[in-house]
């Protein structure tokens, strides 16, 4: 076995298809790791702006989960129709693009791009926070000065799982999740049982400082807008389900709903438990930049439970579980990359698929601006957080207003009202969130998601605009023009005469008659290929009777190469209109990569040149030697 199919597995046949098909116990952990864990940083994201309001924060805090609930529970019932109306995948820019328009659904598809990295960016850098929080106060603690190395090292893992396809990545991600839940599902528990016995206030952590003076009023009102937009970051990846529904085995659209319906309940009860613990124990989050600095997860279980074993199995459950809710980016990610590539807005290579019968180009293209964002925000959470929800929010809204169109432009049905109205409840709310999103958060950050969303819809705009020229030029089947065809006049730029310029001149004997080999001469370099040329060259040639090449010496007092050869071949092209000119190019293929560094790469350079300048009467061949 090679050491590629130890580590990605070996390729699978088209045929094996159905066995990748997964079900409602592996759908979790692959598409809905990334909601689930939000638990974990969203309420405390949503808290930590909170902090100068001082003990009312605690209380406001408890408000806002509410409302993030609310609008959980709208967003469910609006996605779990799409899924119903959109068996083969209902994604954002899918329904936003059959029922609102193109520009419509390439917002949508820019908004879910950006979402998708962040939700990988986020998801490590989370757990990597939770690891550093955890090993405060040990030998550990040092951990927190590598946390960008961390990061990359968990990102890396994460690509190589994904590579050996759905399936197996959701047999390695389910242990994981499930100990994720059980954990916060005990501390909850627990929690609440000690604060019914005693009497709703059980022993708070560390007294709360009052709340400042200015923390009222506008100022107080503009701080719960903020803290309400950073706690909608636990509602990304909702929408994760209903772009994978086509991974399910048959029925996919029940087993789809399900998975959405027990991903959406168990994360409602984790928000509720962990802002109700919060609550009770008068725990509030530290600032991210004090020292010995503990996230909200970690205080929380210290006060049920103090610092025991149990301590550090929740904390290292969370700490794997985030790190690994990166993988709902992984999975739909480059199911979405390949629904825009049919369309031409992306690269066609999206749309292939690779060994594990996985769309392999989206998770490289994943993985590598993941780790641009981790590296410009040096892996840290809470400068990440601005940048995120816009995406997601903007693509709900956009799928919500495209499935009542999708209800108004169906077939009357008993129960069409009904839908167009769960959906329109859905796009107006998840809209104006968007909208708060976007205005609390746009100073913090969200002003860089805001512009690069345009920016990509952008490039997308390119790349169609490109496949167009491409379908135009390529699509008249009219038949073989034999017209004027000639032999070309090959041009073969020689510096020498070895083993592979003979190759090429061998090759050049059988294309034409016309051969004009280019040698240029510096006045350094010892020796001339005229010295030789009779006598190796031609005198074979005229003993068989074959035309004769022409050799051509250009002289370069500057030891230029490259520049004269190119305008030799574009001159001679220009001088012969009509007739095709063929330049044959020996070149040396060495059998290890790092060889190529010990001999000049001009062949290439001039191969790359003759394609950007060169035209359709240009051909470029290539005459390799295999060392």
């Amino acid at each position: 076995m090679s050491l590629t199919d130890s580590i990605i597995g070996r390729p699978l046949a088209t045929s094996e298809e159905r066995a990748e098909h997964i079900g409602v116990a592996a759908g979790i952990p692959i598409f809905g790791l990334d909601g689930l864990t939000s638990a974990a940083y969203g309420p405390e994201a949503a808290m930590t702006l909170l902090i100068p309001l001082g003990i009312g924060g605690v209380e406001y805090g408890w408000r806002i989960i509410g409302a993030i609930l609310i609008l959980l529970a709208i967003v469910y019932f609006s996605y779990r129709q799409t899924i119903a109306a959109y068996p083969g995948g209902g994604g954002s820019y899918t329904v936003a693009s059959e029922n609102l328009g193109e520009k419509p659904g390439l917002l949508a598809a820019a908004a879910l791009m950006i979402d998708y990295i962040l939700t990988a960016a986020v998801g490590i850098s989370a757990g990597v926070t939770a690891l550093t929080s955890s090993v405060q106060g040990t030998r550990f603690a040092g951990l927190q000065s590598h946390t960008l190395l961390i990061c990359l090292i968990i990102l890396v893992i994460l690509a190589l799982v994904n590579m050996r396809g759905v399936k197996d990545t959701g047999t390695a991600f389910m242990l994981p999740t499930f100990l994720f839940v059980s954990t916060l599902l005990a501390l909850i528990v627990v929690g609440m049982w000690k604060t019914i016995h005693a009497g709703g206030h059980p022993m708070p952590m560390a007294p709360i400082p009052a709340a400042l003076p200015a923390s009222v009023g506008t100022l107080g009102m503009w701080m719960l807008l903020k803290s309400f937009a950073s706690g909608c970051a636990a509602m990304t990846g909702v929408e994760a389900v209903s772009n994978g529904v086509m991974a399910f085995g048959e029925p996919r659209v029940q087993r789809a709903q399900r998975t959405l319906t027990v991903i959406i309940g168990i994360l409602m009860v984790l928000l509720f438990g962990i802002a109700y613990l919060a609550k009770t124990y008068r725990v509030m989050p530290m600032d991210p930049d004090a020292a010995h600095f503990q996230s909200l997860l970690s205080l929380l279980v210290t006060a049920v439970f103090g610092r025991g074993w149990f301590y550090f199995l929740t904390m290292g459950s969370v700490l794997v579980a985030l790190a690994l809710s990166a993988n709902t980016a992984f999975a739909d990610f480059p199911r979405l990359t390949r629904a825009i590539a049919m369309h031409d807005y992306l690269p066609h290579v999206f749309i292939l698929r690779g060994r594990r019968l996985l769309y392999s180009h989206g998770i490289y293209a994943l993985t590598g601006f993941t780790a641009v964002i981790l590296i410009l925000f040096g892996g840290v959470t809470d400068r990440l957080i601005p940048l995120y929800a816009i995406g997601a929010f903007l693509a709900f809204t956009l799928s919500q207003a495209g499935m009542v169109v999708h209800w108004k432009k169906g077939e009357a049905h008993p129960g069409r009202v009904w839908h167009m109205f769960v959906n329109g409840i859905g796009a107006v709310a998840t809209g104006i969130t968007t909208v708060v999103v976007l205005v609390a958060k746009f100073r913090a950050g969200a002003w860089v998601t805001a512009l690069l969303v345009p920016v990509l819809i952008g490039i997308m705009w390119v790349v169609k605009r490109h496949y167009s020229r491409v379908r135009r030029e390529m699509s008249d089947m009219a038949p073989l023009n034999l017209v004027n065809l000639q032999e070309p006049i090959v041009v073969i730029p020689m510096a020498r005469w070895d083993r592979i310029t003979e190759k090429a001149m061998r090759f050049g004997l059988l294309l034409s008659k016309e051969i004009k080999v280019v040698h240029v001469h510096s006045d350094d370099e010892e020796g001339s290929l005229d010295e030789i040329w009779d006598e190796h060259v031609m005198a074979p040639i005229k003993r068989e009777g074959l035309q004769e090449p022409e050799l051509v010496t250009i002289p370069s007092n500057y030891r230029f190469v490259i520049t004269p050869l190119m305008d030799y071949i574009l001159k001679l092209e220009e001088e012969n209109p009509g007739r095709k000119v063929a330049v044959l190019l020996p070149e040396l293929v060495v059998r290890h990569w790092w060889e190529n560094a010990l001999h000049n790469q001009r062949v290439q350079l001039l191969k790359l040149l003759l394609l950007v300048k060169g035209n359709q009467r240009i051909v470029v061949v290539n005459i390799p030697w295999y060392l």
